[in-house]
């Protein structure tokens, strides 16, 4: 049974800081197969067991996967230390991969993996690579508001017209890699104001982005934080014309329009295991990116796999400031969202 949310927090805030150590350097080339390999995955069974059985089907690799939340996940892959039975860490967003890869319990990945993915959207020490990009957006309710209405910014929503209308999920990761994020473009104190403004604007709390995406589309509240592709799993269902929620992308630039990724990195005990590196090369290849498009609909990051039909180019989203190597400090923003009462 995994820890709840206040044992992540103080799991956290012990683990994550811990003193850090270089990455493994044992040579890929040595590595050896024994069919089967062991995943720690941060995304949901919903929406990989498809693709984990995919993968299974074309290497006849028999995998086993331990699911919960990215941050829970990597709190326990560094309590567990060598001892750890996974081989493979796939996470939600760069912030929890950061955190492992920053002590050390990641193997440095091979360059023809780490080198498929654009600087931007990878490691900067070939320790996990990038798989899928998912930008940060606000659904809004398009029978209660116009295009010209709308916010552009993260920090329109603390204005009273939103009071009690703005959904957030404060314990999904993606939603911990934005304050992230905040507290890394404008300083820890900013962050601060900015969710206090945000509880004291009655900010209505959320379990996960489906159900904020759900409320917006029932016209319970105007106004929410999710990524972008669960507008479009809904609108794949009944038609963007029939939803009643829509997408707004805020000013470029700005910390809550971020492209975050999903990543994998390959743990040190399982540095000659070939197996592990097959499916963190299957992650990224055309087999792999085109699943993410067709089914999970967030940007493909490697190969020639075309973004979903309607998504603006991921050049036209990325905050040159922002280095996604910098989410790695998730301790700090679990504990402020703890200190402001939204965990």
């Amino acid at each position: 049974m995994f820890m709840r949310t206040s044992a992540v927090v103080a799991l956290a805030a012990t683990t994550l800081v811990a003193c850090s150590s270089p990455a493994s350097e044992t040579p890929t080339s040595e590595a050896e197969s024994d069919g089967t390999l062991v995943v720690y995955s941060g995304r949901s069974e919903e929406l990989v067991a498809p693709l984990i059985t995919q993968f299974e089907d074309a290497t006849g690799i028999t995998v086993e996967v331990r699911y919960a939340g990215s941050t829970e996940l990597a709190a326990l892959l560094l309590e567990e230390g060598d001892a750890t039975p996974a081989d493979v860490f796939f996470s939600q967003d760069a912030g929890a991969l950061g955190a492992v890869s920053k002590e050390g319990a990641f193997v440095t990945l091979p360059e023809s993996v780490t080198g498929a993915v654009d600087a931007g959207f990878t490691s900067q020490d070939g320790t996990w690579v990038g798989v899928t990009g998912r930008a940060r957006v606000v659904v809004y309710d398009a029978e209660e508001l116009t295009a010209d209405e709308l916010p552009t910014s993260i920090h329109d929503l603390t204005d009273p017209r939103w009071s009690g209308q703005v959904g957030i999920a404060p314990t999904n990761s993606s939603f911990q890699a934005f304050v992230t994020a905040l507290r890394v473009l404008e300083g820890e104190d900013a962050a601060r104001a900015w969710l206090e403004a945000m509880v004291a604007n009655d900010v209505q709390i959320y379990p996960k982005n489906t159900p904020i995406r759900d409320a917006v589309n029932a016209g319970e509240i105007d106004l929410g934080l999710i990524n972008h592709y669960y507008w479009y799993r809904l609108t794949a269902e009944i038609g963007a014309e029939n939803s009643r929620a829509q997408l707004s992308f805020l000013e470029a630039g700005d910390a809550g329009s971020i492209v975050n990724v999903t990543g994998a990195g390959l743990l040190a005990p399982a540095a000659s295991d070939a197996d592990a590196l097959e499916f963190i090369e299957y992650l990224i290849s055309d087999e792999g990116q085109q699943y993410f498009v067709d089914n999970t609909f967030e940007y493909p990051l490697a190969g020639d796999v075309e973004s979903p039909t309607g998504l603006p180019g991921l050049g036209s989203l990325t905050n040159p400031e922002l280095d996604l190597s910098d989410l790695d400090s998730l301790a700090d923003t679990t504990a402020l969202l703890a200190e402001v009462g939204l965990l």
